[in-house]
């Protein structure tokens, strides 16, 4: 399976409010409606804490959330 890059996940300047640990990109497995998706995220190496970014939320993903609803 590939994996998605989205340009406004981006790790630089983030650090894991759990462990304080800085962030690095790496592909997370998400489900949504019974569909799986490889996406690079930013990620804890510490705790796996996994940071989706406001924009991709409300953005990207809510357009994704949209199309599979409508299938």
């Amino acid at each position: 399976m590939s994996v998605i890059k989205v340009p406004e996940a981006d790790a630089a300047g983030w650090r894991c409010a759990a462990c304080d640990e800085p962030m690095s990109m790496k592909p997370v497995e998400l489900e949504y409606l019974e569909s799986l998706f490889n996406v690079e995220l930013p990620v804890c190496a510490k705790c796996g804490y996994v940071l989706i970014p406001e924009g991709l939320a409300g953005g990207k993903m809510h357009q994704v959330e949209q199309l599979l609803e409508d299938k």
